[in-house]
């Protein structure tokens, strides 16, 4: 059986995208277990609790994004830990991990720690550049309404072309013109990570 699991951060947000991908992968609508309006770094998720609690010996364990999962790597090995002793493998985005294979623990906890090292750098530079900004007079009309986390997720979501702007801006609480601007925002955080990279 597979098992899906879906989180947002924000109450604005709408897991309708993830439960949707979740379902395109052969999870049925029933055994989705949802944390809404909850960040990955709280320790109490009752979705993702009930979602484990749910899953069996031969399972898959289905998220959209690692993320979506964890955002420390010390709460990924615990989560995958719990998995590996029920027997249940991970699938990320399709791709199946098996937590009790050496290799495929090694390769989730690498997953793992560069999530957590992307997330912490993203806030980092969005900070810097809202600071600089900031000093150099350019913060003008309502701040962006979305994370950098949030953002990011938002661009792969629209770069897959498999939903209208519509429903973009409906599951994000965005105007179009607002989606726009954190779809700029997004690509230029983007790139900025990539230049640091190379």
């Amino acid at each position: 059986m597979k098992v899906g699991y879906a989180r947002c951060s924000t109450v604005r947000q709408d897991t309708a995208v993830q439960v949707g991908l979740l379902t395109k992968a052969g999870v049925h609508r029933d055994h989705i277990y949802i944390d809404h309006g909850i960040s990955g770094r709280q320790a109490k998720r009752p979705g993702l609790e009930n979602a484990i609690n749910a899953s069996r010996e031969g399972d898959e364990f289905c998220v959209t994004k690692l993320d979506r999962l964890s955002r420390s790597a010390g709460d990924l090995h615990e989560t995958v830990d719990r998995l590996a002793a029920r027997g249940v493998a991970l699938s990320i985005d399709g791709k199946v991990y098996d937590p009790t294979d050496p290799m495929g623990k090694m390769f989730i906890g690498m997953l793992g720690l560069m999530a957590e090292f992307e997330s912490d750098l993203i806030r980092s530079r969005t900070r810097d550049a809202i600071a600089a900004a900031g000093a150099a007079g350019r913060m003008k009309g309502r701040p962006h309404t979305l994370t950098p986390e949030e953002r990011a997720y938002l661009l792969r979501m629209y770069e897959t072309r498999r939903f209208k702007i519509e429903t973009l801006c409906k599951n994000n609480g965005l105007k179009r013109s607002a989606l726009y601007k954190n779809l700029q925002l997004a690509r230029a955080e983007r790139d900025s990570l990539t230049e640091s990279a190379e």
